[in-house]
């Protein structure tokens, strides 16, 4: 049903107007008690035997919702009404801001990915404090919050502007997360590297500690799939220094190689991020790699190409405590999380493990045993 409704309405749209469109629908069904409870029953049934603890959270499952959809932390309830187990709303950024120029979102349908160069839209980080300080949760659900550099402030200014965010936002978020890695804020990449990550990461993790005193608010770091193997390898040994809670591999990526030969060529030339299925190998080969290098010292998120319960759980194999999506939603529609969910319970129930937190980095385990 969705698929066919899909094909006749959304294609035609425009990506981001059908985005909107179908983001007003979720909020609107998030109001209406009596239809909240019905869509939650129906695409939000709980399995006790995915339940999981990370990021000191316990959680329904270990599938969530990637930062971009939500922007500005307007249908956290709606998201988890969806399914999801955890939403990580923004890019926040300390200033508002429009974003790029529009038409910045387009779907590469026939490869299951989409491109986008939207450039951090959203209201700003006191707007979205404001709003999260009077939220009243309807549903239960862990609450992630990532935070990025406003465009218009210099790479020499980017410590203070995280700063600003985080003492605005950390009170709010049950984890912190800390988005170097969009390709669409010019220079923003260039703080990927060791020798401005450090300073970044440990002016957080300073005005978190300062900000939220009553508990410690975990610190992650999102970084790309095209980091060279050596820079993987120097983002974990970071996260051990500092002592941050976690690393989600991967964002979006600026390489057009994973593309098929279905795509319309004008699209595939088109700037911005590529997320979806190009991006599935890189960004599994990005997990492993951390796994090695970090082991279970820190949380892995899986993110980048997740679309069924069988990419999932290969997330969970190489190392990932948790695991999120957001591209595939767009062609899966709204039974997609309850997919998931009952594809990972059958894999957990078919496999050698008693538990998802045995299952997690199991592939590596069998190598060194």
């Amino acid at each position: 049903m969705y698929k066919l409704f899909f094909n006749l309405i959304f294609k035609r749209m425009d990506p981001e107007q059908a985005h909107h469109l179908a983001f007003g629908w979720i909020r609107l069904a998030a109001r209406v008690p009596v239809l909240r409870t019905f869509v939650a029953a129906l695409l939000a049934p709980r399995y006790k035997e995915l339940r999981v603890e990370a990021l000191g959270r316990r959680m329904h499952g270990p599938f969530g919702l990637a930062a971009g959809f939500d922007k500005n932390a307007v249908a956290i309830d709606g998201m988890t009404m969806l399914g999801f187990d955890h939403v990580e709303i923004g890019t926040v950024t300390a200033q508002p801001q429009p974003g790029n120029p529009k038409k910045r979102l387009f779907r590469l349908v026939k490869d299951r990915a989409l491109i986008n160069r939207m450039g951090f839209n959203n209201e700003g980080s006191a707007a979205v404090a404001a709003r999260l300080a009077a939220r009243k949760a309807t549903f239960r659900t862990t609450l992630g919050v990532n935070i990025g550099k406003t465009k218009v402030v210099p790479e020499s200014e980017a410590v203070g502007d995280y700063v600003t965010s985080t003492e605005r936002l950390a009170g709010h978020a049950d984890y912190l997360v800390v988005n170097v890695s969009s390709p669409n804020t010019p220079g923003l990449r260039n703080l990927q590297a060791v020798d401005h990550l450090r300073p970044l990461l440990s002016a957080v993790r300073e005005a978190a500690d300062r900000t939220v005193t009553d508990r410690r608010v975990p610190l992650l770091v999102k970084i790309a799939p095209d980091l060279a193997d050596e820079d993987v390898d120097a983002v974990a040994d970071l996260a051990l220094e500092l002592g941050l809670d976690g690393i989600i591999a991967t964002n979006t990526t600026i390489a057009r190689e994973g593309l098929g030969l279905k795509s319309d060529p004008a699209l595939v030339q088109e700037t911005g991020g590529l997320s979806g299925r190009p991006v599935k190998e890189r960004s599994l080969e990005v997990l492993r790699r951390l796994y090695a290098r970090v082991g279970d010292r820190i949380t892995l998120i899986g993110v980048g190409g997740i679309e069924n319960a069988e990419d999932a759980w290969q997330r969970i194999l190489a190392g990932a405590t948790l695991v999120q999506g957001y591209s595939a939603f767009i062609y899966e529609g709204p039974f997609w999380c309850r997919a998931i969910h009952k594809g990972l319970a059958a894999r957990l129930a078919t496999s050698p493990y008693a538990t998802l937190a045995e299952a997690v980095g199991a592939e590596h385990k069998k190598v060194t045993s």
